[in-house]
């Protein structure tokens, strides 16, 4: 802004806006300093011990993974989470942050194998997890300090990490409480087994991906007597047919399931017959025509699928006989109705294996490769099998059509190679383990769970349902992992019997030796070491034969294992939480693992509310990639536009939805944070000569505009607020760039504009609109500060003075209803909504004037209104008459009261050309123009103005 002119000018005699607070917000330079001085202050102590003894609001932080710079992901995340600590904070609760990191894993193991190379060969585990410690912390220090850049408040200085031997304690004593209920089993079961990584993937671990698979239909021989599935078989050579998308499997293939609710039938082709279900036979006979021809084939019998219970078959390749077994997950929607069953290589399987006796033996090693088999593919990898064993099947004809399938497919989450199902000996913990609590007496752990689902509040909604179906349909838990860097499975086995060791006290002992050596104390110490002496086994009663296992958990039931190693832990925190809130995908992550592991050591949910947040992408809806190049990194952009700007684009989005970001959408935030920090600046800039404990005028002497204002200033203040206690950040953004841009900047700043210069610096009206901007800036600033904490910091410090303010925006609460509008609004909002609407019809008309130049500027016109007798437009224009120039910004207005109707609304409005003479002072033409001889290039109002402050006469004098 100008400064105010040293010449005695009638110019310099305007209340020209004087302030410090900067036009150019220089938000890339300016934040680190604020980030700093906040350092130096300690204001996270500061805040903490400000909202000592409030109730407390507890938002746990799911941890990010240390491997990298944080991405658009994060910012999101942490900024949400920011806001709601910093909603609830000043809303007077106790919200403490204490952020985390989930450090243990497959991803910083493989980056450190790829470090260390052969030479991993040759060190022991504790230095190769140590190297892993190592890499972790490093990427914490950089998440730290980019989190910290966004203005997220926290104790960064103390956070938790997974890594950390308090919290790998806790993950073990979490474990034991499982173990120790019975929950935990180690047995042979078919598992997600990533081949590349060599080790066990939970349901968690597991994304698809579109994937080219050979699809093959193999044929079955009938060995069993045909007439026994149907007379009119008798004497034929029958066959089923099974179709498969893993030729790979069909070395282990022990049965084929057919749904026995389901109508099969027999067709009649010259190469035999063919039994499929009936619903999928148009489907069969087209591809079906390598052996015969399937499409002339005809109907001879149809039957249930139970008919096909237990008869037998033989294997297309192998001298093995193959069951025919009943299923109800055989379904009509794709293949024959036939399902091959491999019981090592698929849940459905091993179920069927289990209930029918089936040998569960895999013959695919930690590689992938298939092993005891024929030398066609003995020794192949999977995925490579699949041609050789393909040409088997041909050779033997068996393979009755093959084509190729585009198909969604299970992938590693970390690797992104395919994945294979495996069965392996994994720990596992029971779904149906019948829960004992006087709680969930009578029930399972998944049936406990699921009622713990229901009593926490799920936003959106549909996470419910989402969760529930997920937890409903799922398998045992895996959690045992064949690698190095995680907390190891800390039970002893027998050499002997092989059982397993579960004795309380022991379990207790390595727990406490964990919290003082951390997890590296399993690797560092023999069994004989960690044992009592005389330990035996309570299966064989072999005394001190114990082997360590080595297995380490499943990540994922680290990281759900928070709730007990954080909250539990620390005194400023509590169990349950309030809320957690992260990205949809942890509907089958944290949230599960954390459900679950909470429910079966508490039997009850970790948290309160789970709020979703969706996908960040582009404009155009897709995912961010390097190869696209349209990723957003939220460092770069605040760096060079501010981490306002993340801020702001964070409340400006339904965090709920899926939410796009580029480079042009931050920079069209950048736009509208700079629109509402100039309204900031002009609030500042006309409050420099303003003492709130001197000039603060009472709510009754307010000009009527500006109780107006303050009204719809508490409005949105109550708008804002009901936004933040139900997260909806964004309806809080809209609901102020909307008071700001059509309240403030398009009606009143402008239309105070002429108190708050030409008038009298201490005259009443000056005073009483000072006294508006002085409360719309006090509750502004804190309204705002959740979001914009820089900014709101800024605009804190050039606020006027007060006793008792605190140091700083964030140690504030957020205003009082009272400290906006300290009196009665009753009526005021009703009576200016309407004057706003004939103040439209007023501009229309000013503009039209305008453009038959008979007049430049509004202030050059008049405005004589005529409103019916009685009517309530009548009413309220003769009660608000003389604030009716200054509202319409024009030199006169008149009101003029005609004949009464029974119509109640204005019946005209004139704008005419103003008569007077133009002050030279406040721009109004007036017919008082030089009633003072002291100052005769001004109005009679300008004259008392400078009467008030003393200036010189100018007689004659130009402006």
């Amino acid at each position: 802004m100008p400064e105010v002119p040293e010449t005695k000018t009638l110019k310099s005699t305007l209340n020209l806006p004087k302030t410090d607070f900067a036009m150019k917000a220089n938000l890339p330079q300016n934040e680190p300093t604020r980030l700093a001085q906040w350092d130096a202050d300690d204001l996270y102590a500061k805040i903490r011990a400000a909202r000592e003894g409030a109730p407390k609001y507890i938002l746990h932080d799911g941890p990010p993974y240390a491997n990298g710079a944080i991405h658009l992901g994060h910012a999101l995340n942490k900024c949400i989470k920011d806001f709601v600590v910093k909603t609830k904070t000043m809303a007077g609760f106790d919200a403490p942050y204490v952020p985390g990191w989930d450090c243990h894993g497959l991803p910083i193991e493989i980056k450190v194998d790829e470090k260390l190379g052969g030479k991993k060969l040759e060190m022991d585990p504790v230095a190769v997890r140590k190297a892993c410690r190592e890499y972790a912390a490093k990427f914490i220090d950089l998440q730290r300090s980019q989190f910290k850049r966004l203005g997220v408040f926290g104790r960064w200085a103390k956070p938790y990490a997974t890594m950390d031997f308090p919290y790998e304690a806790s993950i073990l004593e979490t474990f034991y409480g499982f173990y120790e209920k019975g929950y935990v089993y180690k047995g042979l079961k078919p598992v997600y087994w990533c081949s590349h990584d060599h080790t066990a993937l939970a349901e968690a671990e597991v994304e698809y991906e579109m994937h080219t698979s050979p699809s093959v239909y193999v044929r079955y021989k009938l060995t069993s007597a045909p007439e026994n599935i149907d007379p009119r078989l008798a004497g034929k050579e029958v066959y089923t047919i099974i179709w498969t998308t893993t030729p790979w499997t069909l070395p282990a293939s022990v049965a084929v399931a057919f749904n026995p609710e389901i109508e099969y039938v027999a067709i009649d082709d010259v190469s035999g017959v063919y039994i499929v279900a009936k619903a999928l036979l148009e489907d069969v006979r087209l591809p079906c025509n390598l052996i015969g021809d399937l499409k002339t084939a005809v109907e001879i019998a149809s039957f249930p699928g139970s008919k096909l219970d237990r008869v037998t078959f033989a294997h297309p390749f192998l001298d093995r006989q193959i069951l025919g077994v009943n299923a109800d997950y055989v379904t009509t929607e794709q293949g024959t109705g036939a399902v091959h069953t491999a019981p090592a290589h698929g849940p459905d399987d091993f179920t069927t294996g289990q209930r029918y006796d089936l040998p569960l033996t895999c013959n695919v090693d930690a590689h992938g490769k298939l092993r005891n088999g024929l030398p066609e593919y003995d020794g192949l990898f999977v995925h490579k099998a699949n041609a050789p064993i393909i040409e088997l099947v041909a050779t033997k004809t068996a393979l009755m059509g093959r084509h190729n399938l585009e198909h969604k497919y299970p992938h590693c989450w970390r690797c992104h190679n395919p994945l294979i199902f495996r069965a392996t000996e994994q720990w596992f913990i029971g779904m149906e383990t019948p829960v004992l609590s006087p709680k969930g007496a009578g029930t399972t752990f998944r049936e406990r769970a699921l009622d713990e689902i229901k009593r926490v509040v799920w936003d959106p909604s549909w996470g419910e349902e989402r969760i529930s179906n997920m937890i409903a349909t799922r398998p045992d838990w895996c959690i045992s992992r064949q690698r190095i860097w995680g907390v190891p499975i800390a039970v002893f086995l027998c050499e002997k019997c092989h059982e397993p060791l579960n004795d309380a006290k022991i379990n207790a002992s390595i727990v406490k030796l964990f919290q003082s050596e951390g997890a590296d104390a399993w690797y560092s110490h023999s069994a004989e070491q960690l044992l009592p002496a005389g330990t035996s086994c309570k299966s064989c009663g072999a005394v001190m034969q114990f082997r360590k296992e080595m297995d380490i958990l499943d990540v994922w039931f680290e990281s759900g294992a928070s709730w007990h190693a954080v909250l539990d832990v620390e005194p400023e925190l509590h169990w349950p939480a309030d809320l957690y809130t992260e990205g949809g995908d942890q509907h089958r992550g944290w949230f599960h693992s954390s459900l679950l592991s909470s429910v079966g050591i508490r039997d009850s949910a970790p948290y309160k509310y789970v709020a979703t947040s969706g996908w960040t992408l582009d404009e155009q809806g897709r995912a961010f990639s390097k190869s696209l190049g349209n990723g957003v990194d939220p460092v770069d952009v605040a760096n060079r536009l501010g981490g306002e700007i993340i801020r702001l684009w964070v409340a400006s989005v339904d965090f709920r939805e899926d939410v796009a970001a580029s480079e042009g959408l931050m920079q069209r935030v950048s736009e509208n944070y700079r629109k509402l920090r100039n309204t900031l600046r002009f609030l500042l800039s006309n409050l420099f000569d303003f003492d709130p404990a001197k000039n603060a005028v009472e709510w009754a002497a307010l000009q009527p505009l500006d109780q107006y204002i303050l009204a719809r200033t508490a409005e949105l203040d109550a708008k804002i607020r009901n936004s933040y206690d139900h997260f909806e950040f964004h309806r809080a953004y809209q609901a102020l760039n909307e008071f700001i841009n059509t309240d403030l900047s398009a009606m009143y700043l402008d239309v105070i504009k002429d108190r708050l210069y030409t008038f009298a610096p201490n005259s009443q009206a000056r005073r009483s609109a000072q006294t508006s901007l002085w409360r719309i800036a006090e509750a502004l600033t804190r309204l705002i500060a959740p979001i914009l904490s820089f900014t709101a910091e800024e605009v804190w410090q050039y606020l006027p003075k007060m006793e008792d303010r605190v140091s700083s925006v964030h140690l504030a609460l957020f205003p009082a209803m009272q400290e906006i509008v300290p009196g009665t609004v009753s009526g005021i909002e009703a009576d200016w909504e309407r004057l706003l609407a004939i103040r439209s019809i007023v501009m229309v008309e000013l503009e039209a004037l305008r453009l038959s130049k008979a007049i430049g500027k509004s202030l050059e016109a008049s405005i004589q209104i005529m409103a019916q007798e009685g009517s309530a437009d009548a009413i309220l224009l003769v009660k608000y008459e003389e604030a009716l120039p200054e509202f319409f910004n024009v030199s006169q207005a008149s009101v003029q009261v005609v004949g009464a109707t029974n119509e109640d609304k204005v019946i005209l409005i004139r704008a005419t050309v103003a008569e007077g003479t133009k002050c030279g002072r406040c721009w109004r033409v007036v017919p008082d123009v030089g009633v003072d001889a002291r100052w005769p290039a001004v109005c009679g109002r300008c004259a008392e103005a400078l009467e008030a402050i003393d200036f010189p006469a100018m007689s004659g004098e130009a402006v």
